[in-house]
């Protein structure tokens, strides 16, 4: 017989061999394991143990004692040394990943780019003097904040479309960020420039499914504007109808999903250096600005706002584009042309008069939709308002919408109302309606704050002002109350409307309106047909309580009397509290145990009595061998369930 014959026919008996390790190692361990890391632990294993057995000579020994004695440590060897190689293996290249040998080529190319795209933030970081508070330092001079805000303004338009994006977000944060930073960020200006008309033709027709002219008659190269998401051009359909196509940018959601790595990055490292970073919260922000721009990279995200804030908006003085819902995808958005000039460019020749009439319909069709719908426009800056032909208002861009539940309405309604008022308790119940509070505040403290800020910005008659809401923001920070970041889109709006409404009148109150509207909208609800409807819903929602309610309180007082009447308290009715606990427990007992069979293989190799299974061994050493190689699997399985759930942990 060959000796390739020979090699081929012992290979099954080798796989043979490596399997039952194969198997032990993946029970042991408790986690899926692949099934060529396996084998190759358990070559490994076999061949430490071949070399240990070959060292201490039990293959030579001719007592039957020798072989029994060592068979035992000896996989114990094996198996050990397969869960060390796998262990390393495990820390060296993560498993579970399902990606495969090609999949691991393509991660190592991805990791290589994010690696070369953080070098040059990092560099982008140092340039302008903000790389030493990246690593957990922390502004203490308050005339440096100017400096600083200066350079992470400028570090951000340098980083790219994620950077000056999250720039802006954080812009609309008062709560969050010191008002130096709120203004330096609110310069951030998302202008780019444009695209190649061929390679957007390509994105375009791809998104279609067919050429560009059986959709449109005609198609002007030439984009309308061009920001760091997508481009906009004019169109006309077959049809006749003018219409506006907003394109993506080419390529720009893999630089998106690249940069957001990045930025988690740096938030999760400010999270762990840096105890400001975490009394602000900055994982939960980076969470709210990855959803907020894969939102807006989706236009059929878009579509479906401007159809809700159109749908809530019916009968407005302010006009919205229709969408054609045909001809839009993920990467197109194909809408109605509202005809008109930008209010920056048209609004000088409108008389007075007229200026602050435009200026409060605007401002009541944004109330409208926070207060009454719940569904808003969320960045309503001039660039996004037309001055139309016919002397109305129009709205665009709807990539960045807010959405309010029916609780956060009435507390904004609320909080309004008692600004209106002067009511400083009213203030503090609105307040803590919207806001997300901690476990222990003392609400008679924060409702004289609230008044001190009245008396400081509403006395003798004043209007409320932008400094009213600075100190506001203070006040919320002193007391570790958290707004929702539905809320700070609120103030988000609320903020860049005012520097709108200020070109349309200038001198437009918009604090003082937008108390008169919430003033308005609590007397409508106090009126006797408004008051009516609500008791009369609120009724029809209590009926099957209340139907429930006497068998209800029969059944109490009858076990009361009976003394049947119990209170059960279910300490671990979560799963997920039980899972934590019997995982505490599990790997209790695993030290536990390990310990004790290493205490007790230490004693047992130490003694010098027992019967003599070699002139050189006891039985009491082979029993200690054994349980010496016990220990060291318990305490490795122990490091490895440790190794997992710390990388579980960290992402």
């Amino acid at each position: 017989m060959s000796t390739a014959l020979l090699g081929l026919l012992s290979l099954p008996v080798y796989l043979l061999m490596l399997w039952p390790l194969v198997v032990a190692s993946r029970r042991v361990l408790g986690v899926r394991i692949g099934t060529f890391r396996a084998l190759l632990g358990a070559a490994a294993g076999w061949t430490v143990a071949g070399g240990l057995a070959g060292r201490i000579g039990v293959l030579t020994r001719d007592s039957a004692g020798a072989y029994l004695g060592f068979i035992l440590p000896l996989a114990g060897c094996a198996f050990l040394a397969t869960l060390i190689f796998l262990f390393l293996a495990e820390m060296a290249v993560p498993s579970g990943g399902g990606l495969g040998l090609l999949g691991r080529v393509r991660s190592l190319r991805a990791r290589f780019a994010r690696a070369r795209r953080y070098s040059q933030i990092t560099r982008i970081a140092v340039r302008h003097g903000i790389g030493p508070y990246l690593t957990g330092r922390r502004v203490t001079d308050s005339g440096r904040h100017a400096t600083l805000a200066r350079s992470l303004r400028r570090a951000l338009e340098d980083g790219g479309a994620t950077f000056v994006k999250l720039g802006q977000v954080l812009s609309t944060r008062p709560d969050v960020l010191p008002p130096v930073f709120v203004d330096e960020l609110s310069l951030l200006q998302d202008r780019v420039a444009p695209v190649p008309f061929a390679d957007v033709e390509r994105e375009l027709e791809a998104e279609l499914g067919r050429p560009r002219a059986e959709v449109f008659a005609e198609f002007d190269p030439e984009p309308l504007g061009a920001a760091s998401i997508a481009q906009v051009y004019r169109a006309r359909l077959h049809s006749g109808e003018d219409v506006v196509v907003k394109v993506r940018r080419p390529g720009i959601d893999r630089i998106v999903e690249r940069d957001l790595d990045i930025v988690f990055r740096v938030a999760r490292s400010l999270e762990l250096r840096a105890a400001w970073a975490r009394s602000l919260g900055v994982l939960d922000l980076a969470e709210g600005f990855r959803a907020a721009l894969t939102e807006e990279l989706d236009f059929r995200v878009e579509a479906r706002n401007l159809t809700a804030v159109a749908a809530a908006e019916n009968g407005s003085a302010v006009a919205l584009p229709s969408v054609h819902a045909d001809l839009s995808g993920e990467r197109v958005l194909v809408m109605r042309r509202l005809h008109g000039v930008p209010v920056r460019e048209g609004i000088a020749e409108v008389p007075a008069e007229r200026r602050a009439v435009l200026a409060r319909g605007l401002l009541d069709s944004l109330l409208r939709q926070v207060l009454l719908h719940g569904v808003f426009h969320a960045d309503p800056h001039p660039g996004n308002v037309l001055l139309l032909t016919d002397g109305t208002l129009g709205l665009l861009d709807f990539g960045s919408v807010g959405r309010l539940d029916s609780s956060l309405r009435g507390g904004l309604a609320n909080l309004f109302a008692a600004v209106d008022r002067g009511d400083p308790e009213g203030l503090r119940d609105g307040l803590l309606e919207i806001v997300d509070r901690p476990d222990e505040i003392d609400e008679q403290r924060l409702a004289r704050a609230l008044g001190a800020l009245m008396a400081k910005h509403l006395s003798h008659g004043r209007s409320p002002d932008v400094d009213m809401f600075t100190d506001l923001f203070r006040i919320i920070a002193e007391f570790r109350l958290s707004i929702p970041p539905a809320i700070a889109a609120v103030f988000r709006a609320l903020a860049t409307m005012e520097g709108t409404l200020g070109l349309l009148s200038p001198g437009f109150d918009i604090l003082g309106a937008s108390r008169s509207f919430a003033g308005s909208l609590v007397g409508e609800r106090l009126q006797p047909g408004s008051l009516r409807g609500a008791v009369t819903d609120e009724l029809v929602a209590l009926l099957p309580v209340l139907r429930r309610l006497p068998r209800r309180v029969d059944r109490l007082t009858s076990a009361l009397e009976q003394g049947r009447l119990t209170v059960n308290v279910r300490t671990f009715a979560d799963e997920r509290d039980r899972a934590v606990v019997f995982g505490m427990l599990h790997e209790l007992l695993l030290a536990l145990t390990g310990a004790a069979t290493g205490l007790m293989a230490v004693l047992l190799l130490a003694s010098t009595g027992g019967p003599r299974v070699l002139p050189e061994l006891t039985l009491n050493h082979v029993f200690g061998y054994n349980l010496l190689v016990v220990s060291a699997l318990l305490g490795l399985r122990l490091l490895f369930v440790v190794f997992r759930a710390q990388r579980r942990g960290t992402g």
